[in-house]
């Protein structure tokens, strides 16, 4: 089975991420754009350092190229936002990475990128699953590498100068060199490591990198930037007096952030910071876009700026969409996804480095203090957030409760705003506090948030839920 949730299609390696389920993918891709006419300039495809990664790229190119469409194969691999700064900047119609991004080791999956390098949206993989219901083994188009490239449909590519030159182009550089910073690199065993740290050197900083090494196993940890993941740069900044420690994930295409004092920095915050910073100091005017279980300090924000704050559903083709759509200047999310106007339409851990190393440097300031001072002009929430995994039992009980009756625990003591069912279900209260649950469009979980003014109040919120549910 290949279904496809809010980050592409992912799957146990094994299991459902087998050769037989690749193929078919490929094939339905074959046949939806020979069906749009969309072949003639071919694809172009990456992969990341999971297992089975790169064999998985060749059966694709197998099968695409046996039904005469040409695949520019990025020879090592690369971030996730490198393919899709290539799919937008060259015009291709369709691009494809095999990553399953910040998932466990023992997943992999494949993301599909369309015009102008978006994430496929919902209309699109909807219409990819109904060409795989169409496909049969025997219907699947198959030819070697060598075959391919002895008819030219098969062209090994690395455009990673490409990528960085766009990136340096956007940053200022200059600051960043007058600033001297002591950076510490954590690429978490993916592959972030060489655009970063080409760009942390070019900019005259001060670079320890740290596990670096491809590791499939990604160090028996997942490769996602959270405060758990991040002890090692935590210590490596604490212990050494580093200016920051910075993170990606495996696929770099998330960021984590360690401060000068060697604490972790959510997400929320350097959202918080790189829309303040780009209005404050950058001089830009624009709204912001953020997911549904994103900080609302986004909101307080952009209100006190004179800007807007758009809410979209969870997937990061539904920030890019509302964007383009609302002419916005930054779009992300609470778990390290970011992409800021004039970039790619896709988020990017890569540029998102850049752009907050950019910000300690022009204001001059550490990240610790920058928080501080927007702490205190604008205030200051606290996010909670429990991940709870479920039999397919459990799940269809909390779906009958939470999304068929609409049963909710008690909460006669809230002031609510509204509740909302647009993705999970959602409680707005005063003040801009909130809670979420929703079922995870990428893992066996469902998810839980809740911000409010106090994190004991916040924890006590999620514990009704966790209690209501019965898990």
């Amino acid at each position: 089975m290949v279904a496809f949730g809010t980050g592409g299609w992912r799957a146990i390696i094994g299991d459902e991420f087998i050769k037989s389920n690749i193929k078919l993918l490929a094939q339905a891709m074959a046949d939806k754009m020979i069906v749009e006419k969309k072949v003639e300039q071919g694809i172009v495809i990456g992969y990341d350092r999971r297992f089975l990664s790169k064999e998985a790229l060749y059966w694709i190119c197998e099968v695409l190229t046996a039904n005469e469409i040409k695949c520019y194969f990025i020879n090592r691999s690369v971030p996730t936002p490198l393919v899709m700064y290539y799919v937008m900047k060259n015009g291709f119609d369709y691009g494809m990475m095999v990553t399953a991004s910040h998932n466990s080791a023992i997943y992999n999956g494949i993301k599909v990128f369309t015009k102008g390098g978006r994430d496929a949206d919902e209309i699109q993989t909807g219409d990819i699953e109904e060409y795989i219901a169409k496909v049969t083994p025997e219907c699947i188009k198959t030819i070697s590498i060598k075959e391919a490239q002895s008819k030219n449909l098969f062209e090994e590519i690395y455009p990673m100068n490409e990528y960085l030159d766009n990136i340096m182009e956007n940053i200022d550089i200059e600051a960043i060199k007058k600033a001297q910073l002591k950076i510490v690199l954590d690429p978490m065993y993916g592959v972030s490591k060489q655009a970063l740290s080409t760009l942390l050197s070019s900019a005259r900083c001060d670079l320890t990198v740290i596990r670096a090494e491809h590791d499939t196993l990604f160090g028996g940890r997942m490769p996602s930037p959270s405060e758990e993941t991040l002890r090692l740069l935590q210590h490596t900044v604490k212990e050494n007096g580093y200016d920051m420690g910075i993170a990606t994930d495996g696929d770099g295409d998330r960021l984590g952030v360690i401060d000068d004092k060697g604490n972790y920095i959510p997400s929320n915050d350097i959202l918080v910071m790189l829309y303040y910073y780009l209005i404050k100091y950058k001089g830009w005017n624009g709204p912001v876009v953020r997911n549904i279980a994103t900080t609302h300090m986004l909101d307080k924000v952009a209100n006190k700026l004179s800007q807007q704050c758009y809410e979209v559903p969870v997937g990061f083709k539904n920030i890019s969409a509302s964007m383009t759509q609302n002419k916005a200047i930054l779009g992300g999310e609470s778990s390290g996804g970011l992409t800021v106007e004039g970039h790619i339409n896709g988020k990017d851990g890569v540029y998102a480095a850049m752009l907050l190393i950019e910000m300690t440097a022009v204001i001059g300031k550490n990240i610790s203090q920058i928080m501080e001072d927007i702490k205190k002009e604008f205030g200051e929430m606290f996010m909670v957030e429990g991940d709870y995994s479920f039999t397919q039992q459990k799940k269809d009980e909390i779906y009958q409760t939470l999304f068929v009756e609409k049963n909710l625990p008690n909460m006669e003591d809230m002031n609510i705003e509204k509740i909302a069912y647009t993705d999970g279900c959602k409680v707005y209260f005063a003040n801009d506090s909130w809670i979420i649950c929703r079922f995870s469009g990428t893992e066996p979980l469902l998810r839980i948030f809740c911000e409010m003014d106090n994190k004991d109040k916040a924890k006590e919120m999620i514990g009704r839920f966790v209690k209501h549910l019965g898990i």
